[in-house]
């Protein structure tokens, strides 16, 4: 049985991967901040906090202990800023917030995950997939933190995709576009309109299990000779249209 790590696993996307992967028979270790997850006979579940480097090392500990080794990290959890604001009014406080998390919890996290799967070779290859978002390159000016934030997530792909491509192991990035989650809740009426008005080619939201689907492919083995790139799940929205 291969084992996975998936964070930010109480929220539409990551309930999405874990469910996908739990019905690919992997065993699934989740982290998020929230109370106790379901049980379930092949899924652990660790309340953790990805900006702290103790809850990382114990979720590296957590997601070894069934199988002794660790197959594939889904990085999703992340934040948006708790209030949208002017690029001139942000504050550092919310800067802080959310780059610790999206930015530098992604990359540690990586980083121990690397390590322990450099440590304990498995036969076969082993799969990183970071969620970023359509805010890696389109400008939101009054959430401006969050776009520097998953800018840098596309970075760390392209980082940890060469310096681990020789160790068998595989790191790539899904870039969702408008996802109906929990973080898109608040602000539905403008994406419905944009939508509606002809934003997307493909004219949906888009659903978690989109990018669960995207997330299985590339941690699957279907794709074992593609590293360091960048999927668009986005309904077309990074197409360039006149």
């Amino acid at each position: 049985m291969k084992s996975a790590i998936v964070t930010g696993v109480r929220g539409g996307i990551g309930k999405a991967v874990k469910e996908k992967l739990l019905d690919a028979g992997f065993y699934v270790t989740g982290m998020d901040v929230f109370d106790d997850d379901e049980a379930a006979e092949n899924y652990t579940y660790m309340k953790g906090d990805l900006s702290c480097a103790s809850d990382r090392e114990k979720l590296i500990a957590a997601g070894a202990e069934k199988t002794g080794v660790i197959d594939v990290l889904v990085n999703v959890a992340g934040v948006a800023p708790k209030v949208r604001a002017d690029l001139l009014t942000m504050t550092e406080e919310s800067y802080d917030f959310v780059t610790d998390i999206n930015t530098k919890g992604t990359f540690f996290l990586t980083q121990a995950a690397a390590n322990h799967m450099i440590a304990h070779k498995n036969e076969g290859l082993r799969y990183i997939v970071n969620i970023s978002s359509l805010s890696a390159y389109a400008t939101s000016t009054n959430r401006g933190e969050y776009c520097i934030s998953k800018a840098g997530v596309s970075m760390i792909t392209k980082l940890f995709a060469d310096r681990l491509a020789g160790e068998g192991i595989m790191v790539n990035e899904i870039r969702p576009g408008i996802i109906r989650t929990g973080m898109t809740a608040t602000v539905k009426q403008k994406y419905d309109d944009l939508i509606a008005g002809g934003l997307l080619p493909v004219a949906r939201w888009g659903e978690p299990q989109d990018i669960a689907a995207g997330v299985f492919a590339l941690c699957s083995g279907a794709l074992p000779y593609v590293t360091g790139q960048s999927i668009d799940v986005d309904g077309g929205f990074h197409i360039q249209r006149l």
